[in-house]
């Protein structure tokens, strides 16, 4: 019965790993409900100003530990789960969690880094808010999708 559950280690992976998702799920959505829309009410240089300081601020082990830690936990729960109900599932998270992490390196931080390297403000921010409110939204749907299927694999294991 034991084997077919993936053990008690292997629960553990997964159960950390969908904390960890939630938790980045949850930065992601504190962007949309408040961050954002807080700053859309600013001034350009107000708003360049914060989200630069937001930008380098946000890179510490805080933020690292559950971003990166719900991929490769994520990755390493698929590994453990590969025999159970749950594999399907976890694969599933691990897939949209990589998206997530393609869009943050390939769409957000690129736009993060010219924002502040941007000498125009008012350019910088037109060219900055828009597609970066729009691929963040993208990022927690991803992630809240992910943190579902974790969900649903931690159901399937306690069955």
């Amino acid at each position: 019965m034991t084997e077919n559950r993936g053990g008690t280690g292997r629960g553990a992976v997964l159960g950390v790993a969908t904390a960890m998702t939630g938790l980045v799920a949850g930065v992601w959505l504190a962007y949309v409900c408040s961050v954002m829309p807080a700053l859309a009410r600013s001034d350009d240089k107000t708003f360049v100003e914060v989200m630069r300081n937001i930008n380098d601020v946000i890179q510490n082990p805080v933020f690292f530990t559950p971003f990166f830690g719900a991929l490769i936990l994520t990755g390493v729960a698929a590994w453990q789960q590969r025999r159970t109900p749950a594999k399907g599932w976890v694969i599933a998270a691990l897939v949209l969690y990589v998206a997530v992490f393609v869009v943050t390196s390939a769409v957000n931080v690129p736009l993060n880094d010219a924002l502040a390297a941007a000498k125009d403000i008012t350019k910088a921010r037109t060219d900055f808010e828009s597609p970066w409110v729009a691929w963040n939204t993208v990022r927690l749907v991803l992630t809240v999708l992910g943190f579902g299927c974790l969900l649903r694999a931690m159901a399937l294991r306690e069955r």
